[in-house]
């Protein structure tokens, strides 16, 4: 039997403010983080992270990687194709190139978020907002969701060639009359949020940069607050599992090779 987890006696509980539903036996760590900003952990399988939107119109730009084996990550053609869809919300599995699942969306109060936007990088950054560096705004610097996760795949030993297409949580992303991408602004509202059990050991990088496609001319990236706790894994009546049979095969493989 493995000793109970203990709250960290110098860390703030901010989840009280943002999550206060979540069982708080069982809350891991939870953190504000500001916009355009960006960070990584490795979680273990049978935890949930909890994202809550703090502001209106947050965006948090999310990729996976196996933590056992790098090389396995997150693939959203598999993931879309599996799944007869074009975005995510409650009961979708985000698989990986093995067909296993990383981690399904358990609990979701925004009903859409984008995996196709892609993310902001330098130059469209530099073409929409003023340039604002480091030297200039501290860490009021303006910085490209590409940016921020090349940085932080590179703590793992992850290039450019490794950084996959995001999930874009909070965001939405429709396909008008002419076959464009449509940002829908005002998607997001503050204190929604979305669950995300992680179904695998895994690496998790994000960023709060702003999507790619929003219209808005101002670099006004928006606060998100994280809580993981332990949920446990998926079991036999899970909403996930039953959501789909692709979604049940992509849950079993998981279940499988952590068996072994």
């Amino acid at each position: 039997m493995t000793d109970p987890i203990q709250p960290a006696v110098d860390a703030t509980p901010h989840w009280r403010n943002f999550a206060p539903d979540l069982p708080a036996d069982k809350v891991m760590f939870s953190e504000l983080v500001p916009g355009g900003a960006h960070w990584s952990y490795t979680l273990p399988r049978g935890t949930t992270l909890r994202m809550v939107a703090l502001e209106d119109g947050a965006n948090l730009s999310l990729v996976l990687y196996s933590a056992a084996e790098k090389l396995e990550r997150y693939n959203m053609p598999d993931s879309l194709k599996a799944q007869h869809t074009a975005h995510y919300t409650r009961g979708h599995v985000l698989m990986s190139d093995m067909g296993r699942a990383l981690a399904s969306i358990t609990g979701d109060t925004v009903g859409w978020h984008d995996p196709l936007g892609l993310l902001l990088d330098d130059s469209r950054m530099a073409k929409k907002f003023a340039a604002l560096p480091y030297q200039a705004a501290r860490n009021g610097m303006h910085r490209s969701g590409r940016d921020g996760l090349l940085t932080e795949i590179a703590k793992y030993g992850l290039t450019r060639r490794d950084l996959i297409a995001p999930v874009n949580f909070f965001s939405k992303v429709t396909v008008n009359e002419d076959g464009q991408f449509e940002f829908v602004a005002g998607h997001c509202k503050a204190g929604d949020h979305v669950d995300l059990r992680l179904d695998m050991n895994v690496i998790v990088a994000f960023s709060t940069a702003p999507h790619p496609l929003d219209p808005s001319t101002t670099y006004n990236a928006k606060k998100v607050g994280l809580a993981l706790w332990r949920s446990g894994p998926a079991k036999d009546d899970d909403y996930c599992r039953s959501f789909r049979s692709e979604n049940a095969r992509a849950l079993h493989n998981s279940d499988v090779l952590h068996m072994l």
